[in-house]
């Protein structure tokens, strides 16, 4: 790994990635269809539809990096995806707006995995902890509230303008949180989002999430040797940092 331990131990913040390293958003998402479906009787393969919603974030964000479309919040970004897929599985006559406001607000009600919260509270008493994610300000907090994710704030691309992996997004967790990128860790299960992280001068967890893509998916585990950490779960991160 790239840091000596006496580096590790003066990071005073750890910033997490959320979707995927905090929250099981496919399995969440999948749940939240399969009710929707059973309420107004319609039959959706609601894993492929997960998978195409999420398939359908980066190539949105895209559109305003391109100035296609101007800034615009996940919320929003997540809706125009949903309208676009609901027509071609050929629902969109079975959902009302209200249907779809509902399911698109799913984002927000995203499950932990197993071991985040307490992983989490056993992080909080010697580091700050934030969340740094594309998600919007006001997704993030009733996530957090929806399973008691422990964070003392909440930081979102929404406030830098743009989002990961641009580096003003790194920046602008730092800036607002008064300290120098060495005392910042970014923790993520993704590597693309790390190293952007690591190039802007903030340590580094990798931390693996092989499901986050369903039993199915075949994950990229390798490790990129500039990452300082590399954690099983959020309990094997804890054991690192508290314990080094």
């Amino acid at each position: 790994m790239s840091q000596t331990r006496n580096t590790l131990s003066e990071i005073k913040a750890l910033t997490f990635d959320v979707f995927g390293t905090v929250v099981d958003w496919r399995s969440s998402v999948i749940r939240e269809g399969e009710a929707l479906g059973q309420a107004r009787g319609i039959s959706v393969d609601w894993a492929a539809f997960a998978d195409a919603w999420r398939g359908g974030y980066a190539p949105a964000m895209n559109r305003v990096r391109q100035g296609e479309l101007p800034w615009t919040r996940l919320d929003d970004l997540h809706r125009l995806t949903l309208d676009r897929l609901i027509d071609e599985f050929g629902i969109g006559e079975a959902l009302t707006e209200e249907d779809r406001q509902h399911l698109n607000r799913a984002w927000h009600r995203l499950d932990a995995w197993p071991d985040s919260v307490s992983g989490l509270r056993r992080l909080k008493p010697r580091f700050i902890l934030a969340t740094l994610s594309n998600g919007n300000v006001s997704l993030l907090v009733n996530m957090a509230r929806h399973v008691g994710l422990p964070w003392d704030c909440v930081i979102s691309a929404e406030l830098a303008g743009h989002y990961k992996r641009d580096p003003q997004v790194y920046h602008k967790a730092c800036e607002l949180l008064d300290l120098p990128p060495h005392q910042v860790m970014m923790v993520a299960a993704h590597q693309d989002d790390l190293q952007a992280a690591h190039r802007e001068g903030l340590c580094t967890a990798f931390v693996k999430r092989p499901l986050e893509h369903g039993p199915d998916a075949i994950p990229d585990l390798t490790v990129d040797p500039v990452f300082d950490l590399v954690a099983d779960d959020f309990h094997d991160l804890a054991d690192q940092l508290l314990d080094p």
